[in-house]
C-alpha cells in the first residue's frame, strides 16, 4: 500500500517593466508558459497567478507584488512556494530581495527561480545574494544609460515621452532610423486656460482685482472651465501652472529625482519650447506669489496699516527693515532687522524716522510718477508689447475657429456615413469618435469666445491722455488719508520695493504692474488680503 503525497501548492509571479521586454523572451506569456511547465514537471499544484505589467523591480510599490506578499504571509498561507522566472523578476535590490525572501520563509513559503535553481544551504543562499547584487548593479547601470540618452535628447530640443503640461501637445518632429523624434507645440484647446490663469493672477476678473491661487481655483470651477481631463481644478494644479517655467518657453528636464528631491542645476537640462506667456508676465506672477507667501510676507504685512512694512529693505545687506520705537512709543523708526538682531557687526545699516521716510516715498511718487506725461513715457514700451500680444491673440482665435470648423466637418462626414449605411451608429468605436470630435469642437468654440471677449475688453482699455490724467489725479488723492496718513494698498500698486542707503532711497516698481493697475476696472486696485479667519472666542494661540 503506497503512501499518498500531497502536492505543493504554487503561485506564479510574472513581471515585465517595459514594452520592449514584453516583446522579447521575458514577456508575460513566455514567463507564464515556462512557469506552468515548471510546476507540472515538479508536480506542483498551481493555485494562483500574479501578473505585474509595466512595473520596476527596484522597489516594492507594485500592486500585484503586495497582494502576493500579503497572501504569502497570511496564516494559513494559500500556497507553499512562489515561482518566478528569475530572481530579478522578483526584486533587483539585494537587500529588499532578502527581506521578502525571509518574510515569506517565516510563514513557510519558499521562493523558487526557474532559471536559477538553488537549495537552502549557506552556499546557495550566498550565491542567490551575489546574483541579486549583480541584478541590482545592472539595473542601476541601465537607468544611468537611459537617463544619459534622455538628457541628450532633451538638449537637442526633443520631448522624452511624458505627459506634456496642460496647454501643450506632442507632435512628431523628425524620423531618425526607426525612431520618431517628438517636440512640444502649443495646444490651442487649452493654452487659453493657461493665459487666463496668469491674467487672473495679475489683473483679476475686472471686479475684485488681482487673485490669489484659491480665488483662481474658485473662478475656474465656478465658470465651468475644466481641466484637460474634464475635471475640476485644485490648488496644487493652479500653483504648478503659475510657477512652471515651461510656459515662458523654458521646460526643465531632469529637475527632480524619483524621490521628488530637486537635483543640482548642473543636472537640469533646459529644453526650448514655444512660450504661452511672455517672460515679463511670468516674472511678475512669481513676484506676486512670493510677496503673498506667509513664510516670506506675513498676513499682517500684506494688510497692515504701516505704509512701508514688507516693502522696505536695507540697501547695505538687502534684509528687511522693521519698526522700532523710542521714548515710550512717541518716536517710530525703520531699522535694518539684521542690525537690530546682531548689532553693527551684522550690518552697518541706518535707522530712519518712519514719518520722514513715509513722506519722502509718497511725495516722490506723487511728484515724479503720478504725472500724465511721465506715465506716458514709462508705459510706451509696455504698450507696444501689448499691441503685439493682441496680434498674436487674433491669430490664436483664427486657429481655434479653424479647429472647431474642421471638427464640425468631420462630424458631418460621420453622420453622412451613418445615413448612407456605411457605418453603424451602435459601433462603440464610432460613438467614441463622435464624442471626441464634439468635445474638441465645443472646447475650441468656448476658448475662441473667451479669447475674443478678452481681446474686445483689452480694445476698450486703450490708454488715452484723458485716462492718464484721471488715473494720476485719482491715485494722488487715494494715496493719502485724512489726518496725514497713507493708504498702503495703493502704494503697493505703484512700487514693490524700497531700498534705503546712506543719503539715498531707491524706489523700484514694475511697468507691467503699473499698466495692469491703470487699466483695471476700479483703477487703482487694492491688493487682495490673504483672507484671515479668526477663531471666535479663542485667543490667537490655542493650546
Amino acid at each position: 500500500m503506497s503512501a499518498y503525497t500531497i502536492p505543493l501548492r504554487a503561485a506564479l509571479y510574472l513581471r515585465v517593466s517595459t514594452a520592449r521586454q514584453a516583446e522579447h523572451d521575458v514577456s508575460i506569456p513566455d514567463q507564464k508558459r515556462q512557469g506552468e511547465a515548471y510546476c507540472a514537471s515538479r508536480g506542483y499544484q498551481l493555485v494562483e497567478t500574479f501578473v505585474e505589467a509595466g512595473a520596476s523591480a527596484t522597489n516594492d510599490r507594485r500592486p500585484e507584488f503586495q497582494r502576493m506578499i500579503e497572501a504569502g504571509t497570511a496564516k494559513p498561507a494559500p500556497f507553499d512556494v512562489v515561482v518566478v522566472h528569475s530572481f530579478s523578476r522578483f526584486f533587483r535590490d539585494h537587500f529588499e530581495l532578502e527581506f521578502y525572501v525571509r518574510k515569506l520563509a517565516r510563514n513557510g513559503v519558499k521562493l523558487i527561480s526557474i532559471t536559477q535553481e538553488m537549495g537552502d544551504d549557506p552556499m546557495h543562499v550566498m550565491m542567490r545574494q551575489i546574483m541579486a547584487l549583480f541584478d541590482e548593479y545592472q539595473s542601476k547601470e541601465n537607468a544611468k544609460h537611459v537617463l544619459r540618452a534622455q538628457k541628450e535628447n532633451a538638449r537637442q530640443g526633443f520631448w522624452n515621452g511624458a505627459l506634456p503640461p496642460i496647454g501643450y501637445r506632442v507632435v512628431a518632429a523628425e524620423q531618425r532610423g526607426a525612431k520618431i523624434k517628438k517636440k512640444l507645440e502649443i495646444d490651442p484647446l487649452h493654452a487659453d486656460t493657461v493665459r487666463l490663469i496668469y491674467r487672473l493672477a495679475l489683473e483679476g476678473d475686472g471686479v475684485a482685482g488681482q487673485m490669489g491661487v484659491k480665488n483662481i481655483v474658485s473662478y475656474l470651477n465656478r465658470n465651468r472651465i475644466f481641466t484637460r481631463d474634464g475635471g475640476r481644478w485644485g490648488i496644487g494644479q493652479v500653483h504648478r501652472i503659475l510657477t512652471r517655467r515651461t510656459y515662458m518657453g523654458e521646460h526643465e528636464f531632469n529637475k527632480r529625482s524619483k524621490a521628488k528631491v530637486r537635483k543640482p542645476a548642473s543636472e537640469v537640462v533646459t529644453v526650448p519650447v514655444p512660450p504661452i506667456i511672455d517672460r515679463e508676465t511670468f516674472d511678475a506672477v512669481q513676484a506676486l506669489l512670493k510677496a503673498r507667501n506667509p513664510k516670506v510676507t506675513p498676513a499682517r504685512v500684506v494688510a497692515g496699516p504701516t505704509l512701508l512694512t514688507g516693502l522696505i529693505h536695507c540697501g547695505k545687506c538687502g534684509g528687511a527693515m522693521t519698526i522700532r520705537t523710542g521714548k515710550g512709543g512717541r518716536y517710530r523708526y525703520y531699522v535694518c532687522s539684521m542690525k537690530a538682531r546682531q548689532g553693527p557687526a551684522g550690518c552697518q545699516g541706518m535707522a530712519v524716522p518712519m514719518g520722514k521716510l513715509d513722506d519722502l516715498v509718497a511725495g516722490h511718487l506723487e511728484d515724479r510718477l503720478l504725472r500724465p506725461e511721465r506715465l506716458e513715457i514709462i508705459l510706451a514700451a509696455v504698450l507696444d508689447r501689448r499691441q503685439e500680444r493682441s496680434e498674436r491673440r487674433r491669430e490664436h482665435i483664427a486657429e481655434l475657429n479653424k479647429r472647431a470648423a474642421e471638427s464640425d466637418l468631420r462630424l458631418k462626414r460621420l453622420y453622412d456615413a451613418i445615413e448612407a449605411g456605411v457605418a453603424e451608429l451602435d459601433d462603440p468605436a464610432l460613438k467614441d469618435r463622435i464624442e471626441g470630435l464634439k468635445a474638441i469642437r465645443d472646447q475650441a468654440r468656448a476658448d475662441a469666445e473667451r479669447a475674443q471677449a478678452i481681446l474686445d475688453a483689452s480694445g476698450g482699455q486703450a490708454v488715452t491722455p484723458p485716462m492718464l490724467r484721471k488715473f494720476a489725479e485719482t491715485a494722488r488723492q487715494r494715496i493719502r488719508l485724512e489726518g496725514g496718513g497713507y493708504r498702503r494698498d495703493h502704494l503697493r500698486a505703484l512700487a514693490q520695493r524700497v531700498e534705503v542707503y546712506d543719503g539715498e532711497v531707491r524706489i523700484i516698481g514694475s511697468k507691467s504692474r503699473l499698466l495692469h493697475t491703470l487699466t483695471a476696472k476700479n483703477s487703482v486696485n487694492s491688493v487682495p488680503t490673504q483672507g484671515l479667519k479668526w477663531r471666535k472666542g479663542w485667543d490667537s494661540n490655542p493650546r
